[in-house]
């Protein structure tokens, strides 16, 4: 306090000899010796003091201050601040006073001369000089500085302040920022308030208009006024040491580390001054960026750190704005991303998490005008991120500490594509690729990131990432370029690729966050997609290029990618593979020749090697393409140094010097028809291109130690200007051009040479390329989809498995959901199908094998319900992630069905797994019927039944018995116990299940389209084959049976479901029938053909499915054949089998028949429709069905269908029915005599076959209308219709049951001697064909033993009837008038031997008495018709008469001997009459 004591006093006297008192009173006023020597610091402290009581004087009388110029009040205060005199406490009372003035609005923008005062101000604060004293008092007098400075620029009048005192106030807070030697606290206040000072200064650029201050901008050098607009950045190394006290603290007097000096602003004090813009923020975005460089040795890290956070302030205040201003924009676009991405590399953790939020922030609000840098740090981020290579120990040190990539196939690894900076300062591994002639870009193997340079990365690429039209932005831009990478793709791939765990251990944390960050922003993306697909799409603005040329870009980049790459390898081969896909010479016209279209392609395409490009055009057979090449140039007006430049960065000069030759010769040629000034010839040209060549090589080369000199380079160019030479100024020009700036050739240079030429190519490209398009538009999603879908699904899918987080969950879930959906919308099914399948493995539900057999599971009454407790419901019931995979699966199909392919096979799996542990809906168990109508699916097959022990054995045998039984014979009948917690999670999976909602489902399906339904019956078929025939196959391949034994599997309840479910999904959907037949079929006839090996609950299962199906077919008359080839499917089932499934068959056949008669129209069918029923008929419950059948179709009624097509099937069938009932006969006869034979009456066979004999001869009655309308041949209707109905009535004659028996030869004799409907009386072919075929094989049979013993009680009564009826027949047949000049001789003999044989087969029987008095009768007809005539003595009988009575005496002589004679005597001789 004592130092600033003299300061103390409240008042100071001026002496009167100082005093202007005497002046204006016109006094002398002399100094003493003593006043001058004492007038040195004193009174200058005085006059320092003086000043506040002159103000003090001034402000006395006046009632309103304002009205006082402002730099009068002020005065004392600046005055105070400036001295060196002043002490820091002092010092910090006159800015606080100034602070309390801004407080007070004493200075505001109405003050008098306020400009005036700033000017005065800024230049006070920004030289304030004090007497050092202690550091913390020193610190408060600078934070006092940066607060007035504060109120000042970001107050009320800051709008008044010049670009000159802005600079002037943002030097001194930035210094004071730098400057290490002061206390942190002091530092971040400095630090906080520059970015204040900058958020106000670049919020500047909102109200100014960018063309209006360019302009001002470029008119500033003409007017270059007092002052200059100069900022600098100034920092002391920590390593400097300051004494406070001994010298004062003065910010021009700090150590500058940059000082660069920029076009003065007018400023005048006095009049209409501009205020502060452009030129300001220039200059301090200038300062800031080149404070990054990271070659700047004059920087620290901490400065650069302060930088940092500064121009992220300014960035997050005007982004958009400041690239609104090109000359702001250049200095961003250029040297502000090169040093930022250097700083991306840093080892630094600071500086790297500082460079990459600034480089988030230009992104973010610049991003439209750095299409190519966007590109540039994206691929170089990827790199850094991948996963680290396997690399060789010794190599890991070589990889470059960062950089993009390699020149595209360049054989050479260490140099950078152009336009891609690499800036690697060591050698560089190439991409094995790259020696090949990839045409993907090699990569520059990059050290991997780890640990929180990993996070930061990541967490600055999500920052980027976050908008939501950014993949889109990426393919648009990027993917569909020929000249860029497809940096979505490698976005997509790399983030898929973390999600997966990799050499990190489980629970390394900073490896769960990048899976977590890589998740969470690819379920981002499909999010944003979802979000554009439901509506949120913005239309593509009609400046941008149109989407359908970017994706047929997009589709051309691969071809020429592919035929880059076989260019690098062999260039002929590539320019052919080039050619055939029509990416070179489609442009041909009369001025467009082939060596221009490829000279075209091959300068745009910048996938090319260099090297091999060089080498391909100089070649002599190439001249014309050199030509186009060169030409392609624009060397108007360009000094020859820069068309040189220009033209060797295009391509690698070849080493070869005539090939070198031949360039530069094409060169001058061109180049000399551009007109340069000074040039006389081609020659001179040719010359002066070769010599920049060597002049390049001498001055840059490091393995030249001298160089050449100007004084050299001129001397070497006298006389080539055609004979003259060219002048001093013009040759200086060139080589200044190659010495400060070397032409650096394609793949020639690495490390900082590399990168800087490599980031000028880019500069160059971006120019070219144009603004970086952002478009929230949904044009590019379905191609983007396409390409990724399976990647991010089963990243998604892995998450949702692997990650226990709540909130990952949940976005895993939504994640689904919105696949499902995009899918849906794009009308991908593949997706689709992909989405389920890996929900359906996250379920738990899908079984790698299902049980064939299922067990006991215990079965529960919970509140009246029945819940079987499986282990499946258990485990299940535990399993909160699968439960939630299958709730959010199912409601995903829901609805979304018609999107489904493949994925069905593990919806029905899951439902048959389901089905096996009784856990699916009661709707979904069902099988229809057609005999029980609906019934459920049993999960266990029948067992034969077993026969019941004889059970005299009493108490001990069944002791004795229980002994004996094997421990585990019963153990499949056990139920095991079910403990309260699996009756809980069993609850807990019946509620889940519930939830999924599988009967909307099932009903669903009925309604799908027909590709999906098609593809869902597919998936039934598949399943229901590999658990069927499939496994028939496995298992009889694999099982030893003996070679007799036909192996068969057993029941499979699953099996029954698929077939069920498939069938009754068919038959709910007639009318996609034709398309799930084939399908459908498959599978039936796959079991139906192989029977035997399956159970019979399937077969009948099959059965039922087809006829089900078949009676949906005869709806469509297109598909009627293919009932009749299911109908022969099934009459050909072996007999066993169709025994056991005949009702089922008999059932649905019946119903088909009886509902859609009219699909019966041909002979063909009707056989069909008949095979099948008689297939049936063994099994009694299908034959009564099938009679009943039969005999709606054949009696007379509204159901009679007798046609011709059917007659003779019908006269087959009921002849089947008669036969059984003889069967049934004869196997009850053969059971003992004891037993009570069969009749109609007791046995439904015997009734049946009793009555079927009826309906085979009422079937004549039909002939007439028959033989009417279908005009068929006499002959033709009775081969085929008449004769089979006697035949059947003359087999049934010798049936074994007595009834029938007796009924068939009743109705054959009145069908034969009845009123004759069946044939013509008049035809003998007719008769003999009823005697050969009808009579004699009844006689014939009746005369067997086998047939006899059928029925001995009753057989001969059928003997005596059929002897009868041979005789009656023949009188009735052949004796009748119209048939006696016929010759049945032979057929007469045959008679006479059945009656023979009928005589003498028992002479105890009847027939023995009853045979001749039916011969004699018959004898006597034909006697009376006169075929039978006796010789006589004049014998004029004819030769027929002769030899039909010899043959007939001398047969008849043998079993009765006289006979002949006695019945029909010969004729008396004349001599007898005459004697009588």
């Amino acid at each position: 306090m004592r130092k600033n004591s003299r300061w103390a006093s409240s008042t100071h006297f001026a002496g009167a000899r100082n005093s202007t008192l005497g002046s204006n009173l016109g006094l002398r006023i002399s100094t003493s010796p003593h006043a001058a020597q004492t007038s040195g610091r004193g009174n200058r402290e005085a006059e320092l003091i003086g000043g506040f009581q002159e103000l003090k004087r001034a402000v006395r009388d006046i009632e309103d201050i304002t009205i006082i110029d402002l730099p009068v009040i002020l005065a004392p205060f600046f005055a105070i601040i400036r001295s060196p005199l002043s002490t820091g406490p002092i010092t910090s009372a006159a800015l606080s006073a100034l602070h309390s003035l801004f407080i007070c609005k004493l200075i505001s923008p109405t003050s008098v001369s306020l400009e005036q005062a700033l000017v005065e101000l800024s230049t006070t604060v920004s030289h304030c000089k004090f007497e050092a004293s202690d550091s913390s008092g020193d610190e408060v007098v600078l934070l006092k500085i940066m607060a007035v400075i504060e109120d000042c620029l970001c107050g009320d009048v800051g709008v008044v302040l010049g670009d000159i005192e802005v600079c002037e106030m943002l030097e001194t807070v930035l210094t004071t920022c730098c400057q290490i030697r002061l206390s942190e606290t002091l530092r971040r206040s400095a630090e906080n308030t520059m970015h204040a000072l900058v958020r106000t200064v670049f919020s500047r650029l909102h109200y100014l208009e960018p063309d209006t201050e360019e302009a001002k901008l470029r008119t500033t050098d003409e007017d270059i006024q007092e002052g200059e607009i100069k900022l600098t950045a100034t920092a002391t190394e920590p390593s400097e040491e300051v004494d406070p006290g001994s010298q004062e603290v003065k910010s021009e007097e700090l150590p500058k580390a940059e000082e660069v000096v920029v076009p003065q602003t007018p400023i005048t004090p006095h009049v209409d001054r501009p205020q502060y813009g452009l030129p300001s923020i220039i200059e301090l975005l200038r300062v800031l960026i080149n404070v990054l460089d990271p070659n700047d040795q004059q920087h620290t890290d901490s400065t650069r750190l302060i930088a940092l956070g500064i121009l992220n302030a300014a960035f997050e205040e005007a982004g958009p704005r400041i690239a609104q201003f090109p000359s702001l924009k250049a200095l961003v676009v250029d040297s502000g991303c090169k040093y930022l991405f250097q700083l991306a590399r840093s080892d630094n953790t600071s500086v790297l998490h500082y460079a990459l939020r600034t480089i988030s922030t230009i992104f973010d609000t610049t991003r439209s005008h750095l299409k190519l840098q966007q590109e540039l740090f994206l691929a170089f981020t990827i790199d850094r991120l991948a996963q680290p290579l396997s690399l060789h120990p010794t190599k890991v040190s070589h990889l470059a500490a960062a950089g993009k990539r390699g020149n595209t196939n360049s054989p050479r690894p260490t140099t950078p594509r152009p336009g891609t900076p690499s800036n690697g300062t060591v050698g560089e591994l190439s991409n094995p690729e790259s020696e090949k002639g990839a045409a993907i870009p090699s990569r520059v193997l990059v050290a991997p990131a780890r640990g929180e340079t990993r996070n930061l990365i990541l967490e600055t690429l999500s920052q980027i990432s976050r908008h939501p039209s950014f993949m889109a932005d990426l393919y648009a831009n990027y993917d569909c370029d020929i000249n860029c990478e497809n940096l979505f793709e490698r976005l997509i791939d790399f983030l898929t690729k973390v999600v997966y765990p990799a050499d990190f251990p489980v629970e390394d944390p900073q490896q769960r966050n990048a899976q977590y960050l890589c998740l969470d922003l690819l379920l981002g993306f499909v999010n944003d997609m979802a979000a554009r697909a439901e509506g949120g799409a913005e239309v593509w603005p009609s400046n941008f290029p149109a989407p359908e040329s970017l994706i047929q870009t997009k589709s051309q980049k691969k071809l020429i990618l592919m035929g880059a790459a076989r260019f690098n390898t062999k260039p002929k081969s590539g320019i052919a593979f080039l050619e055939e896909n029509e990416l070179i010479y489609t442009d041909l016209s009369e001025t467009v020749t082939k060596a221009h279209s490829l000279a075209s392609f091959l300068k745009g395409c910048t996938r090319l090697d260099k090297r091999l490009l060089g080498d391909f055009i100089s070649k002599p057979e190439n001249i014309d393409v050199l030509k186009a090449f060169i030409g392609l140039f624009d060397f108007k007006n360009k000094p020859v140094a820069e068309a040189m430049r220009e033209l060797l960065e295009s391509f690698r000069l070849p080493g070869e010097a005539q090939q070198i030759s031949r360039i530069t010769e094409t060169f001058a040629s061109i180049y000399f028809a551009s007109g340069p000034e000074e040039i006389k010839s081609e020659d001179a040209v040719y010359v002066l291109a070769y010599s920049i060549i060597l002049l390049n090589t001498d001055l840059h080369n490091p393995q030249i130690r001298k160089r050449m000199t100007f004084e050299d380079y001129q001397k070497n160019l006298r006389g080539v200007n055609d004979g003259g030479s060219f002048t001093p100024e013009f040759l200086q020009n060139i080589y200044d051009s190659i010495r400060k700036r070397e032409i650096i050739m394609p793949e020639e240079h690495t490390g900082q040479l590399g990168f800087e030429y490599a980031w000028k190519e880019l500069l160059t490209r971006s120019r070219q390329a144009g603004e970086f398009m952002i478009c929230n538009s949904s044009e590019f999603d379905v191609e983007m989809f396409k390409i990724v879908w399976k990647p991010v699904i089963s990243a998604i899918a892995h998450a949702f498995i692997s990650f226990e987080e709540e909130y990952i969950i949940q976005r895993s879930i939504a994640g689904f959901r919105q696949c499902a959906t995009l899918a849906g919308h794009f009308r991908l099914p593949d997706v689709f199908d992909f989405v389920v399948v890996s929900l359906s493995e996250a379920t738990s539900l899908l079984s790698d094998s299902l049980p064939v057999q299922v067990p006991n599971y215990p079965v529960i009454e919970v509140e009246g319900q029945s819940i079987t407790v499986s282990n499946l419901s258990v485990r299940f019931g535990t399993n909160f992630k699968g439960q939630l995979a299958a709730v959010v699966l199912f409601n995903i199909v829901n609805g979304n069905g018609n999107a489904l392919r493949e994925g069905w096979t593990q919806i029905f799996e899951m439902f048959t797994n389901l089905f096996l542990h009784s856990l699916l809906p009661t709707r979904m168990l069902q099988m229809e019927d057609f005999l029980g109508g609906v019934s459920m699916i049993p999960l266990r097959g029948g067992s034969p039944p077993r026969p019941a022990g004889r059970s005299d054995g009493g108490l001990l045998s069944a002791l004795s018995s229980y002994l004996m039984t094997p421990y585990g014979a019963s153990s499949e009948n056990l139920v095991p116990d079910a403990t309260d917690a699996d009756v809980e999670n069993t609850l807990c999976t019946i509620d889940c299940i519930t939830s999924c909602r599988l009967d909307e489902l099932y009903s669903q399906i009925m309604q799908l389209d027909l590709d999906a339904l098609v593809a869902a019956v597919r998936a039934l078929e598949a399943l229901a084959h590999e658990r069927t025939v499939a496994r028939l196959k496995q298992e009889s391949d694999d099982s030893v049976t003996h070679p007799d034994d036909v192996f068969t599997l057993p029941y499979d309840p699953a099996s029954v479901f698929l077939l069920e479910t498939m069938v009754s999904i068919s038959c709910q959907t007639p009318q996609h029938i034709e398309e799930l037949w084939p399908i459908v079929f498959e599978h039936l006839s796959a079991l139906l053909s192989t029977s035997t090996q399956y159970s019979v609950l399937l077969i009948e299962r099959a059965v039922v499915s087809l006829l089900r199906v078949c009676s949906i077919l005869a709806q469509k008359p297109n598909l009627r054949d293919q009932i009749y080839v299911s109908f022969d499917l099934l009459s050909g089932l072996p007999p066993p089998v169709a025994s056991s499934v005949g009702e089922q068959v008999i059932a649905g056949a019946v119903l088909i028949i009886q509902k859609h008669r009219d699909i019966i129209g041909s002979q063909t069918e009707w056989n069909l429709v008949f095979a099948l029923l008689r297939s049936t008929i063994r099994n009694s419950e299908a034959a009564r069905m099938c009679f009943d059948l039969i005999i709606s179709i054949a009696s007379d009624g509204p159901d009679q269908l007798v046609t011709v097509d059917n007659f003779t099937g019908l006269t087959t069938i009921l002849d089947d029915f008669a036969t059984i009932a003889g069967m049934s006969s004869e196997s009850r006869q053969q059971k003992g005599r004891r037993v009570e034979p069969l009749t109609a009456s007791n046995s439904p066979p015997i009734a049946r076959g009793k009555l079927a004999i009826d309906l085979v001869f009422n079937l004549h009655k039909f002939l007439p209308r028959l033989l009417e309308s279908s005009h068929l041949p006499k002959h033709q209707a009775w081969r085929q219709m008449c004769l089979p109905l006697l035949a059947s009535l003359s087999r049934q004659s010798a049936n074994a049951a007595r009834e029938v028996r007796h009924n068939a030869i009743s109705q054959l004799q009145r069908a034969l001697l009845g009123p004759h409907v069946m044939f013509d009386e008049a035809d003998h072919t007719h008769v003999e064909e009823i005697f050969n075929r009808v009579i004699f094989p009844l006689v014939d049979d009746l005369l067997k033993p086998e047939v006899f013993v059928r029925d001995p009680q009753g057989m001969p009564e059928t003997r005596l009837r059929a002897s009868a009826l041979l005789c009656k027949a023949f009188m009735h047949l052949d004796l009748r008038e119209g048939q006696a000049k016929a010759d049945f001789r032979i057929l007469w003999i045959q008679i006479l031997d059945l009656l023979d044989r009928l005589m003498n087969i028992d002479k105890t029987d009847q027939l023995y008495e009853a045979v001749p008095e039916s011969l004699k009768n018959v004898l006597l007809v034909m006697n009376a018709v006169g075929i039978l005539v006796p010789p006589s003595q004049d014998d004029e009988r004819s030769e027929r008469q002769r030899t039909l009575w010899t043959a007939t005496q001398e047969r008849m002589e043998r079993f009765l001997p006289g006979f002949l004679g006695d019945v029909i005597p010969p004729p008396p001789q004349p001599s007898d009459v005459a004697a009588s």
